[in-house]
């Protein structure tokens, strides 16, 4: 039952009536509400498939149910030159997360007839827009025990990142030309503190050890007296390692330095709380914990007190920090996956860890040479890094087309060069070259784990009789003891 908790709330769309839509309807009711979530997930728990689904979620339906089936003809699917028999089991819950029902249940009045902006002060229509974005914004703090006042919504945690590393060296630029992040940080920060270095700063890079935690030592001594911010990300997102942030923050603190996380693959999966951690600067994103694209926060501490210089001219909204119309819509979804995640942290913890352990040994007990990436006892358990010896990363990525899973940052995954984090945890290039990240929801369920498991071992399994260096391992011969003369 833990997975379809989420069924006892229908969501709802508001239908117009036949008569057709009137900016000033006749009736006092133009809008039905309907019940759909019966249209997106089955009401019973072995009956909750994806619409053309593959595998597994083919698999749960019973064949006297087919007719039920709302694609019974399906012809399969070909996107981008690549065919599939349905879409793939998803398993990339880094890149981003489906929408909760219940969260698309509470956007949907303010996509329709309570459309106002919230920055209109003048009528029913804004102040009702107005309240729920505060609402949304109470629902965030609660979330990471903050004060709602500190909370700052943006587009994304991209944004966030941007706002936090240029908006603090900008604003105390006469005495701090300094910032430290570490080489395992989102491309968005690294980027960021590129266009420091750029503009005349200073950027210290911190290497990670190899299980991919940052040396508290190394901190320490990297930081002077003209240091502005210390950037370090909660949990990894692409090994999902978990920083010791609690830690780092007494550290700042000490040194009077502000810390700010990307927090981004962190907040709702993991007990967050900014007083405790002593985090001066939090970037949040909706997406990535099943709320809406567009829309992310920006946690600033008020005591002591943070000050940023904005990084975009317009309206003065959010406090003058980041100009622009607040889309209430899309904060009211925010909000809303914020007190659920809140709610249902422990069970999506407990259950999503039982996956991940579902996942690792049933791929461990039938492959040999599989090695993880990252910390395996400081880890978020959504987030299984692993590379497979002996195969090429692109072939298997390839053949692994019915299951939706990604080699690293969906930020950066066009690239074939091999991931930058894993490089920087020590990892040989053929080995970075294989990775696969396996992201697991509250969504997933046990029948995909085991047929993403059937599907990996099948294909490494497959690549592994091509390759003419795993044929000379089962012999028992030392590739690292081989000269290989070059042509």
């Amino acid at each position: 039952m833990r997975t379809h908790q989420v069924l006892k709330g229908f969501s709802r769309i508001w239908k117009v009536r036949s008569c057709g839509f009137s900016a000033r309807p006749q009736s006092s009711s133009p809008w039905q509400p309907v019940p759909v979530a019966a249209a997106l997930y089955s009401q019973t728990p072995q009956h909750y498939v994806r619409w053309q689904s593959t595998a597994a979620a083919a698999e749960a339906i019973a064949p006297e149910e087919a007719d039920q089936n709302p694609n019974p003809d399906n012809q399969g699917i070909t996107m981008k030159g690549v065919s599939m028999a349905g879409r793939p089991l998803y398993l990339d819950m880094q890149a981003t997360s489906p929408v909760d029902p219940r969260v698309l249940d509470a956007m949907l009045p303010y996509y329709m007839h309570q459309f106002g902006n919230p920055h209109s002060r003048t009528h029913l229509y804004g102040w009702e827009s107005d309240r729920a974005v505060e609402k949304a914004r109470e629902q965030i703090a609660e979330l990471i025990g903050a004060d709602p006042k500190e909370i700052i919504f943006t587009s994304g945690a991209t944004e966030s990142n941007n706002i936090s590393l240029k908006g603090v060296m900008h604003f105390y630029k006469e005495k701090k030309r300094h910032a430290i992040t570490t080489q395992t940080e989102h491309k968005c920060v690294l980027d960021s503190c590129r266009h420091l270095q750029q503009e005349g700063f200073e950027v210290t890079y911190l290497p990670v050890k190899k299980d991919g935690l940052v040396d508290l030592d190394q901190l320490k001594a990297a930081i002077r007296p003209d240091t502005g911010i210390v950037s370090v990300m909660t949990v990894n997102n692409e090994i999902g390692v978990i920083q010791p942030i609690a830690e780092i923050g007494e550290i700042c603190r000490k040194h009077r330095v502000f810390l700010h996380t990307d927090a981004a693959q962190a907040v709702g999966k993991i007990p967050i709380n900014v007083d405790e951690m002593k985090v001066d600067l939090m970037s949040l994103s909706g997406h990535k914990i099943y709320g809406p694209k567009g829309i992310g926060a920006l946690y600033m501490r008020r005591r002591p007190r943070v000050r940023v210089e904005p990084q975009m001219s317009g309206g003065g909204q959010e406090r003058g920090i980041r100009s622009g119309t607040v889309p209430a819509p899309l904060a009211v979804g925010m909000g809303a996956a914020c007190e659920i995640a809140l709610s249902e942290m422990s069970n999506d913890e407990k259950y999503i860890k039982s996956l991940q352990e579902r996942l690792y040994k049933g791929i461990m007990s039938q492959l040999d040479g599989v090695e993880v990436n990252g910390s395996v006892e400081h880890r978020y358990a959504g987030n299984l890094n692993l590379s497979f010896a002996y195969v090429e990363g692109e072939s298997l990525l390839m053949g692994l087309k019915e299951v939706a899973v990604s080699s690293g940052s969906a930020c950066t995954s066009a690239s074939l060069e091999p991931s930058y984090v894993l490089r920087a945890l020590g990892v040989e290039e053929d080995m970075a070259h294989t990775s696969i990240r396996f992201g697991i929801g509250r969504f997933t369920t046990e029948a995909e784990i085991d047929k993403a498991i059937e599907l990996t071992v099948d294909q490494v399994q497959k690549l592994r009789k091509m390759s003419p260096l795993w044929e000379m391992v089962q012999e028992g011969i030392d590739l690292k003891s081989i000269q290989w003369s070059q042509h």
